[in-house]
Order: C-alpha cells, then sequence, then structure tokens
C-alpha cells in the first residue's frame, strides 16, 4: 500500500507532449523533472567517478565527479556485435567492476518485480555472453569477489560462475504457488518493499536466502478481458491466479537458508519458535561470513527481534528486541550498519517517542544513543568509519522538509550538509568523500548538486531550467502552505491552490486532495505537478491537508490511526474542510474530496460521516473492507479480525453505505492486484441495497496505478467533467 502515493503526483511516462490542453500536458508528464532519479549516480571503487546509462539508452558512461570531462565509455550496444535489444533498461557493474550485467525488455511479475534477459559483458575481453540460456532470469546479483552470479527462475535460484562459465541450481524444489526460494512473494514485496531476498556473504562462499512456502495461503483469481488486438482478443477472458493472504488468514512460511558451494549443501537457520507465525522483512550479512543479521516481525508487528546466526552451525542468539504497544516500523531493520572491527551496529529505534540513531554492542547492549529530538531520522545512509562520521537523512528542521546531516561519531555533534530549503536526498560516493544531493521544492523542480563531506557546494551535476521556465509561462497561482488547529486541538499542515481571482461571488469551489495512510505524507516541501493546477486555472481552489496518522512528526502522532482506521483520518478532513469553509474566497457550499487507494477510502469515510460536509467526491481504487486487503499492511494497524472484530467492524464502509452524502464518482481497475476490483464491486452493491445513486468508471485489465498514456488522459477528463457537473 505505501508505495501507492506516486499515484498522487505522477500523471503518465512521457516527458513531453504536443497537446495544447494543459490537462493532457500534465497528464503526459510534461512538467515532471526530466532529472535523473539520485541512485542513477552509482559510484565506482575509486570515488571519483560514477556511471550512469548516456541519454538515448544505448551506452553505459563514466562520469568524473569534479569536473564534466568526455565520459569514458564502459559499454556500448554500437561496438559490440549481436547485441540482442536497442537500448539498455539497466545494468550493475560486478565489484571489481570487470563485468557489466546488462538487460532489457524487463516483463513485470507483480508491481516492482520483473524477470529479463540478462547478458554478461567482460570488458577486458570485450566479450558478451547470455547469463543464462535456459528462460529469463530475475534480481542477479554479483558476488563480492566478482567471481559467480546468483538468480532466480521459476522459483528457484541458479549461480553462474564466470570463471568456468558453468550454470548450476541453488534449489530445485520450486513450484509456482507453492514454493519459491529468494524471490519474494506478492505480500512481501507490496509490503516490505523488497524484490530480492539472497545475499552474498563476504567471502562470497555462502548465499543466504529466504524460502517462502505458499501451500496454504489463498488464492486469488483475477479475469484479463482484452488481451491482443481485436483480430487476437479470445472468445473467453483469461483467469490469473496468485496466492494473497488476508488478515486473519494463513500467510506463507518464510525460513532462512543458506547454500555452500563448496558441499553443494542448503541448511535451515534455527531460530527461536516462540513466534513461528510471524515474518522475516530483511537479513543482511555483518562483516564476518560467520554471522548473518536476521530481522524477525511477529504476526501482530508490535516486537522486531534482531538474531545473530552461524550459517554453517544454523545456531541462532537473539541480540535486540524493540517493542510497541502498536507496531515496530519494519524500516527500522533495513537502516542497520554494523561496524568493520565487528563490536558494534547502528539501527534506528522509536523508544523515545522519536525515530533514532542508537549504537548498540554487538552483544544488544545500548552503547549509545546518537541522536535525540522532537523529530524524526528518516533514512540511515551509511558510515565513513576512518574518518568517524555517520551520514543520514532527518525532519529535524520540519516535517514538511528533508535534509542531508553527518554526524561526528567523535564530537557527538551533528552538522546539516544541504542547504536547509526543500526535500533532499543524498547518494555517496563509495568513499564517503562526495555526494550528490538531489532536491527540488515547492516552486523549483530536481536539482542535483556535488557536495563533498561538508556539504559545500562543488558544481551542479543536474537541474530543470526548461521545465521550470516552460511551467512559468502558464502564469498559474503557486502552492502555499498553511497550518491550523482543529477543534481536538491539534494542529494539521496543508497545502493550498487557489485561483488568482475569483470565479465566483461566493468564492471557489474546493476541492480537498489527500492520501492520509499510516506514516504518509502528502504536505511535503517539493515540485510535484498534478491536475490540481489545470482544476486551480478552472477557477477551483485545491487543497491537502495531511490529518493524523501521517509522517514525521513522532511516532506517537503515525500511530493515533491504530485500530480505527479512518476514523480520526476523515475526521480531520472535515475538520480541514470546515477551516478552508471559513476562508473568504471559499464557496463553503461547494466543497468536494478525492483520494487514491487509502485516500479513497478516506474519501468515502469522509463523506459518510453524518455531516453533510462534502458535495461531491471522488473514489479511486478505495479499500472498502480492511477483511479483503492483505494481511500484513491491515494486520500492522489493526491487529487479526479475531482480536479486533468491533474495529474492523466499524473501519468498514460496507455498513456505512446508507450515510454516504454527496455525489460519487467510483473508479477501478479490474486488474488491480493490489486493491482487488471486489472492494469497488461490494461497495456498489451496498450503495444500491442502501438507494444510493452513483457514478462509476471501470478500466479494463488496468492495475492499481492505472496507467498510459490515453488512460491517465481519460481518467483525469472523467474527473473533471464529473466535478464540473457534481460541485
Amino acid at each position: 500500500m505505501k508505495k501507492i502515493l506516486v499515484c498522487l503526483t505522477a500523471f503518465g511516462m512521457a516527458l513531453t507532449s504536443n497537446a495544447s490542453d494543459l490537462l493532457d500536458d500534465i497528464c503526459d508528464g510534461r512538467y515532471l523533472s526530466n532529472s535523473g532519479q539520485v541512485t542513477t549516480f552509482r559510484s565506482m571503487n575509486d570515488g571519483e567517478r560514477y556511471t550512469r546509462l548516456s541519454p538515448d539508452g544505448r551506452a553505459l558512461l563514466a562520469y568524473q565527479y569534479r569536473n564534466d570531462l568526455k565520459p569514458d565509455t564502459l559499454f556500448s550496444i554500437n561496438t559490440v556485435k549481436d547485441y540482442p535489444f536497442e537500448d539498455i533498461a539497466g545494468y550493475t557493474l560486478s565489484p571489481d567492476e570487470n563485468w557489466v550485467l546488462l538487460y532489457a525488455k524487463p516483463q513485470k511479475r507483480y508491481r516492482h518485480s520483473f524477470s529479463a534477459e540478462y547478458y554478461l559483458y567482460n570488458r577486458q575481453k570485450r566479450r558478451l555472453e547470455a547469463l543464462s540460456e535456459y528462460g529469463a532470469q530475475e534480481a542477479p546479483l554479483f558476488s563480492p569477489d566478482s567471481r559467480y552470479v546468483a538468480f532466480g527462475r521459476s522459483n528457484n535460484l541458479f549461480m553462474k560462475k564466470l570463471d568456468y562459465g558453468t550454470e548450476i541450481a541453488i534449489t530445485k524444489d520450486g513450484a509456482a504457488g507453492k514454493i519459491s526460494n529468494g524471490i519474494p512473494d506478492w505480500l512481501y514485496e507490496e509490503e516490505f518493499g523488497v524484490t530480492r531476498c539472497f545475499a552474498w556473504s563476504p567471502d562470497s562462499r555462502l548465499l543466504a536466502y529466504l524460502k517462502f512456502d505458499e501451500r496454504e495461503v489463498e488464492e486469488h483469481h483475477m479475469q484479463l478481458f482484452a488481451l491482443g488486438n481485436d483480430a487476437e482478443r479470445p472468445a473467453y477472458p483469461s483467469l490469473q491466479s496468485f496466492k494473497y493472504p488476508r488478515p486473519g488468514g494463513k500467510n506463507p512460511k518464510v525460513s532462512v537458508c543458506v547454500y555452500e558451494d563448496f558441499y553443494k549443501s542448503n541448511k535451515v537457520i534455527q531460530l527461536d519458535k516462540s513466534e513461528e507465525d510471524s515474518y522475516i522483512p530483511h537479513m543482511q550479512w555483518t562483516n564476518s561470513s560467520d554471522q548473518l543479521a536476521v530481522f524477525r516481525l511477529n504476526r501482530n508487528q508490535n516486537r522486531l527481534d534482531l538474531f545473530l546466526s552461524n550459517p554453517r552451525s544454523t545456531v541462532s542468539r537473539l541480540v535486540l528486541n524493540q517493542t510497541d504497544k502498536h507496531y515496530v516500523d519494519y524500516r527500522n531493520a533495513l537502516n542497520t550498519y554494523f561496524t568493520r572491527d565487528g563490536r558494534y551496529f547502528i539501527t534506528l529505534s522509536e523508544e523515545d517517542g522519536y525515530r533514532h540513531i542508537h549504537q548498540y554492542e554487538l552483544n544488544g547492549t545500548l552503547h549509545k544513543k546518537l541522536s535525540a529530538g522532537a523529530w524524526d531520522v528518516t533514512r540511515l545512509y551509511g558510515c565513513d568509519e576512518e574518518s568517524g562520521k555517520l551520514f543520514y537523512q532527518a525532519a529535524a528542521e520540519s516535517p514538511l522538509r528533508r535534509d542531508v546531516y553527518v554526524l561526528d561519531l567523535k564530537k557527538g555533534r551533528s552538522q546539516r550538509l544541504s542547504d536547509g530549503k526543500g526535500t533532499h536526498q543524498a547518494a555517496f560516493n563509495s568513499r564517503f568523500t562526495l555526494f550528490s544531493d538531489h532536491s527540488s521544492s515547492l516552486h523549483e523542480p530536481d536539482r542535483i548538486v556535488l557536495r563533498d563531506q561538508r556539504g559545500r557546494s562543488l558544481r551542479v551535476l543536474e537541474e530543470d531550467e526548461e521545465v521550470l521556465s516552460r511551467f512559468k509561462q502558464l502564469a498559474l497561482p503557486q502552492k502555499e502552505f498553511f497550518s491550523f488547529t482543529t477543534a481536538d486541538s491539534v494542529k494539521l499542515n496543508g497545502w493550498i491552490l487557489r485561483p488568482s481571482e475569483k470565479s465566483h461571488e461566493k468564492g471557489s469551489p474546493l476541492l480537498l486532495v489527500q492520501y492520509g495512510g499510516p506514516a504518509s505524507q502528502q504536505v511535503l516541501d517539493r515540485w510535484s505537478i498534478g491536475w490540481e493546477y489545470y482544476l486551480v486555472q478552472q477557477g477551483y481552489a485545491v487543497a491537502c491537508v495531511d490529518g493524523r496518522g501521517t509522517g514525521a512528526r513522532g511516532s506517537e502522532f503515525r500511530r493515533l490511526s491504530y485500530g480505527r482506521l479512518g476514523f480520526l483520518e476523515s475526521r480531520d478532513q472535515q475538520e480541514a474542510a470546515r477551516y478552508l469553509a471559513s476562508l473568504p474566497y471559499i464557496d463553503s457550499d461547494r466543497i468536494g474530496i478525492w483520494g487514491w487507494s487509502y485516500g479513497g477510502f478516506v474519501s468515502l469515510m469522509s463523506m459518510s460521516s453524518g455531516s453533510p460536509r462534502f458535495k461531491a467526491g471522488i473514489a479511486i481504487a478505495p479499500v472498502t473492507d480492511w477483511r479483503l486487503y492483505d494481511s500484513a499492511y491491515t494486520e500492522r494497524y489493526m491487529k487479526r479480525p479475531q482480536e479486533n472484530p468491533r474495529g474492523y467492524a466499524e473501519s468498514s464502509l460496507l455498513g456505512r453505505a446508507g450515510s454516504l452524502q454527496g455525489s460519487l464518482l467510483l473508479i477501478h481497475g479490474t486488474a488491480d492486484d493490489n486493491v482487488h476490483l471486489q472492494h469497488s464491486l461490494s461497495y456498489a452493491e451496498a450503495l444500491t441495497k442502501a438507494g444510493k445513486e452513483f457514478d462509476m468508471q471501470l478500466y479494463t485489465d488496468k492495475n492499481h496505478s492505472l496507467t498510459g498514456s490515453e488512460t491517465r488522459r481519460h481518467l483525469y477528463r472523467r474527473m473533471y467533467r464529473f466535478l464540473k457537473e457534481k460541485l
């Protein structure tokens, strides 16, 4: 569910459009930033160069960090005979940088994972060869010594030995819908953000991996209707089936395994059996091949255990656990660093009410709290142990912003490395002496600046003056931040876009946009050009308010919605509407609300509160009953239905259909593997039984994101027509 936030701002894939209509331009991404993602700046071993694909996608180039000299070509399609593709979709360099692993034309499995035909290019011998001849591969990974590549295929793991050009099977028991080795199931990919669940030991002799046993998990069946063109379209729809665990039901059983190539053996790591029904959201090797760090969450996700496991004896010892009366954020585990001397590890904890950096001895004894304050650390980048400096991202200046910081471990002092304006994320070079600072703000598109370890600006690597100039030519109003205090004495943050001139005697109609899911944020100082700018051009005011349960305001604020999803979130949207209705330029009788996914759920909850605050609303792919959503996300915030039956009943929209007030447009893709069409169809049936009229729009064979230029254009035109008629 967490990945859905991009749906509120990303309105197409193309970067240019010839359309004169502003809405089509926005849908086509004309005002999205052209700057590359910060993660595309991949440092080389020398720390002085980084790699990126060429603009035409036909070559892999090495650039100098400190100057703009002509880049070196590491690989080019033009110089290789019989390269099977027209361009390069992605690449990986081996640790010794002698091999380049390339792929093109990826085939999506779920929303993020994919398979592809991978090719290995030896830079010394200038030779290109297929990674495997036996079918597409998934998530390949070089060993630290660059002699092996592990990869997934058909639910099993394989190894390519580069010295000999041979391929061996690591596992053989994989089968679709039953056993998957190293490649996550739908649940882990969606809710724990992983597409690869295997890792090499530092000495390259062992491969740790997760084994997923899905045999007891219930299947979801989804019809696909319009495959192929008219001549090829089948007479009957096809059926796509996959395992999808729901709250209170059977989850996949996950075990940690280790493969040792010398003995061709697979062993299962032994964890204590106190929490057999649990998750393994993360595992990583320490700096020793004799220690594998395994993180385990219990089923209710209110306890996160860290085990150190011996891969050969399979014996594990519990060294740390984080507990919370509500839930522990699994992302704390992802931000863990083990020191090279084997004495300490550094990780994130929320035990003081905010997410901060803690240093522990390897036995789990707290050594030192490295950060403190009424603000959240949002990411741990890593550590330069030679200089004793730790780098991280935090919302220390404001929950609306993100900055990059350095902590001097010897002196215990932190320093901000970015400029304190907007939202910043960093990609450090291999030596932590330089980093690319990727930033944007409400009024400035993406900009990437090279900075040194002290935060000094060295040069601009990329900026988007063309996008900014193009947008400024529209002469549209600008977003403004605001805050207000609710009747519950809670201060909430928001942004608003209002027409430069009044379009109506009583003021402008207002549309609230929100997402509202736990730990999410929409009110951020970052560049985001969505259809709200088209609406303001048409005379609407548009506002967004982050209610209770959203992020960067401490753990207590994030957990306020626990156990009763939708109650406080919808109350805060009603409070936002009340506050904004009091402003002289808003028509208080013409207020609407819309949202996508969790935001669609909050929209419907807000319209079903018994207070006629909203004249119209739009819900795209909404969750309408949490019993129908997946187990990991729902139980994190609601426990299991067996433990919280009242919370599930009161958070269900199916029993609230008769309370819906205002005009409604309900939208869903028929091939949504995340929030299934069943949610909207069940709610439509409940509305029908309650005698409620509503509009509905389905998009055939479209997933949760409703992607595709034609689909996006149709979607936003459809929503605008609805607002024009109903609001």
